[in-house]
């Protein structure tokens, strides 16, 4: 509440029942707020609140316009922040003064518009644009913070998100919406990325510590979005005059996603076979970086290669781990993905039954879809089950994602 120059927020937490105790008394709880004014300036420096009671009130005089409350700061206090409209994500995404707020209301734009274009094809939120181009424009921040900045939430996160909405997702719809908000990012930002690129280049002999890696994050970033836009011209540099292998990788994932990646792969391949876990990582991105209606024929074809070694579980999960993060192909609709992920847990049940257990997680979230890809996963997850002499472990896990 905003009155004659006094602003008020009013605060309510309530902790949920567990089952020895059906009534929770409040908690003590270290709420750091600031209060910025219309024209982004900061009225009123981090401030930590102490709140003790279930409801409870905190006045602040002396204000000449309304201000746009900054709350949780920091995260002060291990709680789920709900508001009512009380803050602006969009105005604090390109104002606040505090990393943790910033990120958050990024993260909530990018999420409610991601979850509102899957659902319901909207465009993409040119506030949430402006707002995250303020961000990347800032020199003052972090670079690996402006490289967080411009990451998305996780299909997977948002099909989590639909169905606590009451929303059965759609792999496909979600996938689409990821690459949309992406492309949008690319054109919005066209006239930054060339010179963010430029501003984030490291020189010298490579080194792990934070600066340099922050600026290779941040230059990795931009060149997955300038690549969107240029076909992977500026990747394809990088990869020829990357002298270290975070560099060639970064590169290398680019030109995969732009369908330009078979002579880098090639190249990639032969410079770092020697390296197995290096490999791993060549053997995973492909995989990753699939598209849907590939990702299931991409994974069988690496496990035709020669360096394929299925009895090795790092290289199982560079593999099928990275298939069923391919969130919208291991869900195609076709159902190739969980028929070929079973084909391989069947086969190394026998040999491991720990990474095979663990494998099997990959179905756990399968009620949440829709009854096509339900009733494909149940038949997968079944025909686990009737396997002759399945191992305790496996028959644990399968029988308890079944049980739902």
């Amino acid at each position: 509440d905003f009155t004659d120059g006094t602003y008020t927020l009013t605060f309510q937490q309530t902790t949920p029942a567990t089952r020895d105790q059906s009534e929770k008394a409040p908690q003590v709880l270290p709420i750091a707020i600031g209060l910025l004014n219309p024209n982004g300036d900061e009225v009123l420096p981090t401030t930590v609140l102490e709140m003790t009671e279930e409801k409870q009130s905190f006045s602040f005089d002396g204000l000449a316009t309304r201000p746009i409350p900054s709350i949780l700061r920091g995260f002060s206090a291990p709680v789920v922040l709900e508001t009512n409209g009380t803050t602006n994500d969009a105005f604090l995404l390109a104002h606040d003064t505090d990393p943790f707020n910033r990120w958050e209301a990024g993260r909530m734009l990018a999420r409610g518009n991601l979850m509102a274009m899957a659902a319901s094809d909207a465009a993409p939120d040119g506030a949430y644009l402006d707002g995250l181009r303020a961000v990347i424009r800032d020199d003052t921040l972090d670079p690996a913070f402006r490289a967080l900045m411009l990451g998305q939430p996780t299909q997977s996160e948002l099909a989590a998100a639909l169905y606590e909405d009451g929303t059965t997702p759609d792999p496909d719809a979600i996938y689409r919406a990821c690459e949309a908000l992406r492309q949008a990012k690319a054109e919005a930002f066209t006239e930054d990325l060339p010179g963010l690129l430029d501003q984030t280049r490291v020189t010298g002999d490579y080194s792990p510590e934070a600066e340099p890696a922050g600026k290779r994050a941040l230059g990795m970033a931009a060149l997955r979005l300038l690549t969107r836009l240029d076909g992977g011209m500026a990747a394809q540099a990088q990869y020829e005059a990357a002298d270290n292998m975070t560099l060639q990788l970064g590169a290398l994932e680019c030109l995969i996603e732009a369908g330009k990646g078979d002579a880098a792969l090639t190249a990639f391949y032969d410079q770092w076979k020697h390296d197995v876990l290096v490999m791993d990582k060549w053997f995973g991105l492909q995989v990753m970086l699939a598209k849907p209606e590939a990702t299931a024929s991409t994974t069988k074809r690496l496990t035709e290669h020669a360096d394929f070694n299925w009895k090795n579980p790092n290289r199982f999960r560079a593999v099928f781990g990275m298939l069923a993060a391919n969130h919208a192909g291991f869900h195609h609709a076709s159902g190739a993905g969980y028929e070929l992920l079973t084909d391989w847990l069947i086969r190394l049940d026998p040999l491991n039954p720990q990474t095979t257990a663990r494998m099997c997680s990959a179905f756990q979230t399968w009620r949440r879809y829709d009854e096509p890809r339900r009733a494909l996963i149940q038949s997968q997850l079944e025909r686990i089950a009737a396997q002759d002499g399945l191992s305790r472990d496996t028959s644990e896990m399968v029988n308890r994602i079944l049980g739902g």
